[in-house]
């Protein structure tokens, strides 16, 4: 929300509209929820190909000479060894280890990074990071207005994108991201994506957003591109097992009770903001494993909702944390934290407590799906 109480606009809000778009309050963004039908926006970017606005994200810039050694300070990964042009997948806990947010850090130069983080959580990391940041030759930079982000996603994402940009796609890696020029626009573009398939996101200045956007969809109409919404972006990051801040991770959880423990570098010099508390819950977690995130399939039509409980012969042994119809398997499907006992996969007699009924759920490992390479 902006001061005032209204929800913030991207600079895409007017083309949205003009598309038609459902649009909904996502984090004080007036965001497209849909523009058309959900399935059909899922199954695009399964099979041929997406264009997501994601201008809410949260961009904060931190440079300066001890730019590396804050990060490191401030977030549970080794920050200080990602190179430049690549990007690491990571978390900022509080000091009692709960998760604040999952992030993705780019390293754009030698004293350079950008942290990423969700729409919800974007205040609190930039508050958290500039606290942290006392002490420190570096400078926390709120970037959230400098940049508009569109996602292109799916198996023609590439073949779009080469058409519009002299960049080496080819040479950029999962999870890196390098500078470039889109459609004549210059942007920073990255490989990172958040659907289980390949694609692209294209960090620009919010004036070249609209030019941007329109340069995609001309690029991706022989080839099935639509422009997709909020909706079909959860359902894909489902069906990916990818966690969602909020559903599968919150403050009441630790790196380690959401089965992440490998984002926690404790081999890394210096302190590091939690790391007693997450030396201590990865002892924990060792002796007394807590609940397991796995995947549940329906063997039924009703669909599994966040919070619903996960029983298994009378007793609730978990909770669902996100569920919806898997367009890719034809079926409902979530995500649930469940009792170790519970947990692998072909357990049977697993059910899933809908309004009173305890519907049948097959254990599954995550992800419900993965692409061919």
């Amino acid at each position: 929300m902006s001061s005032t109480g209204e929800l913030r606009h991207t600079a895409l809000d007017a083309l949205h509209r003009s598309l038609g778009a459902t649009m909904t309050d996502f984090a004080g963004w007036d965001m497209p929820l849909r523009y058309g039908s959900e399935r059909d926006e899922h199954i695009a970017v399964r099979t041929k190909a997406g264009l997501f606005d994601l201008s809410h994200m949260g961009e904060i810039t931190v440079t300066g000479p001890q730019a590396a050694a804050l990060l490191d300070f401030a977030l549970v990964g080794n920050i200080g060894g990602v190179k430049p042009g690549r990007a690491r997948y990571t978390m900022i806990c509080r000091a009692d280890g709960g998760i604040l947010d999952d992030l993705i850090v780019y390293r754009l130069g030698e004293t350079e990074y950008m942290v990423v983080a969700n729409a919800s959580n974007a205040q609190v990391v930039l508050d958290a990071l500039t606290e942290r940041a006392a002490g420190f030759d570096a400078e926390v930079r709120d970037d959230r207005d400098a940049y508009a982000l569109i996602a292109v996603q799916g198996p023609e994402s590439p073949g779009i994108l080469k058409s519009l940009t002299d960049a080496d796609l080819d040479g950029l890696k999962y999870y890196a991201g390098l500078p470039g020029t889109v459609a004549g626009v210059p942007a920073l573009i990255a490989r990172t994506g958040y659907t289980g398939e390949d694609g692209f996101e294209l960090f620009v200045k919010p004036e070249h957003a609209v030019e941007l956007w329109q340069a995609l969809t001309k690029a991706g109409e022989g080839v099935g591109l639509v422009p997709c919404g909020l909706s079909c972006r959860d359902t894909l990051r489902l069906e990916a097992g990818m966690p969602l801040y909020g559903h599968e991770l919150s403050t009441s959880l630790t790196p380690f009770d959401a089965g992440l423990g490998r984002v926690v570098k404790f081999e890394k010099e210096g302190d590091f903001v939690g790391r007693e508390a997450l030396r201590e819950a990865a002892a924990r977690a060792e002796q007394n494993p807590p609940r397991v995130l796995v995947g549940l399939v329906a063997e039924g039509r009703r669909v599994p909702r966040a919070g619903y409980a996960v029983v298994a012969g009378g007793e609730v042994i978990g909770e669902v944390t996100s569920g919806a119809p898997s367009p890719t398997l034809g079926k409902p499907v979530a995500i649930a934290y469940v009792d170790p006992a519970h947990a692998t996969p072909g357990t049977t007699g697993v059910g899933v407590d809908i309004r009173g009924s305890h519907e049948p759920y097959e254990v599954v490992a995550l992800p419900f799906y993965k692409r061919q390479k």
